[in-house]
């Protein structure tokens, strides 16, 4: 995989990688990872909601009403 990034984004990743001592691979991979798990509980939340919204359709129309 290649990652291109504007001049502008690859010198701030370069500043912050530098700040916390660590390799831009590094930073980018932990923005990566940190992506993902975000998506994924968002995904788990959404899928909650889904769940309890089924579950209490009628008292939440009720509710509405």
């Amino acid at each position: 995989m290649t990652l291109r990034l504007t001049d502008s984004e690859q010198a701030a990743l370069r500043d912050r990688a530098e700040r916390e001592g660590i390799s831009m691979q590094d930073a980018a991979r932990r923005a990566v990872r940190e992506y993902i798990a975000r998506s994924d509980h968002r995904d788990r939340v959404a899928a909650a909601a889904e769940r309890v919204m089924s579950a209490h359709e009628r008292a939440l129309t009720r509710l509405g009403e």
